[in-house]
């Protein structure tokens, strides 16, 4: 956990709540980036003298971690990062599959003209990206720099937004992470969302909805290949041992 000791050193003294959601940011970039890796142990005592912070915030920010799903509490044990089985991630992409499918198309009927502009922009800066650029990544700031959250948001229903925006968005964004830069995936993405949002311009919510979930879909199938290769690579590794 000593990793983010530098960052915090040059933190101002501030009111707990303030420190506590600063501990928050730091403690979640961190998780979702793979800087703590999954299944690590979270030390309170430890999570305290890095941070120069009382019990209490921390507790606070380590309860709103475990709201995002990003932590998980095990009996006897304590909190850890969160480790998704394979089976527990594809789940997780069946989930995201029909619901921003749903999303999309409500996004299609919904959004304004203006809100469309906009995320066009977005794709457009998308575009601009160095690491997008290089074949080596997808632009991934949170948020309303984000295509997907931007959609969510259109959608106007906000018991979609609330699940997939809130409770669900950091761990999705922590595997989206980590698996954006497979070879050739960056660029068909980035070409899936120009389509997508040409649907939704012309307000047509059926292709709409069956892009986003063939797009998610095209992820899903992603990380199954990504698990069968190093399956078969450990296999490998252990039949020349």
């Amino acid at each position: 956990m000593m990793l983010l000791e530098s960052e915090v050193s040059t933190a101002p003294q501030v009111d707990s709540e303030t420190l506590s959601e600063h501990v928050f940011r730091l403690i979640q970039a961190a998780i979702v980036k793979g800087e703590i890796a999954p299944g690590s142990k979270i030390s309170e005592p430890e999570l305290a003298r890095t941070y120069g912070i009382s019990r209490g915030p921390l507790r606070e920010a380590i309860h709103r971690l475990e709201g995002q799903k990003l932590l998980v509490r095990v009996p006897h044990v304590g909190a850890r990062v969160v480790a998704l089985s394979h089976a527990e991630l594809i789940e997780l992409y069946e989930i995201r599959e029909s619901l921003e499918g749903m999303a999309c198309r409500l996004a299609a009927e919904r959004m304004t003209q203006q809100e469309i502009d906009e995320l066009r922009r977005v794709l457009e800066l998308h575009e601009q990206d160095a690491a997008f650029k290089a074949g080596v990544g997808y632009y991934q700031q949170e948020g309303d720099f984000d295509f997907h959250y931007r959609i969510i948001q259109g959608s106007g229903n906000r018991t979609l937004a609330k699940l997939l925006c809130d409770e669900l968005y950091q761990l999705v964004r922590m595997y989206r992470l980590q698996f954006s830069a497979t070879p050739n995936r960056p660029h068909q993405a980035f070409a899936e969302h120009h389509r997508i949002l040409d649907a939704i311009a012309e307000r047509d919510g059926e292709l709409a909805e069956l892009l986003m979930r063939r797009h998610i879909g095209a992820s899903k199938r992603n990380i199954e290949r990504h698990y069968k290769e190093a399956l078969a690579t450990s296999s490998k590794t252990r039949g020349d041992s």
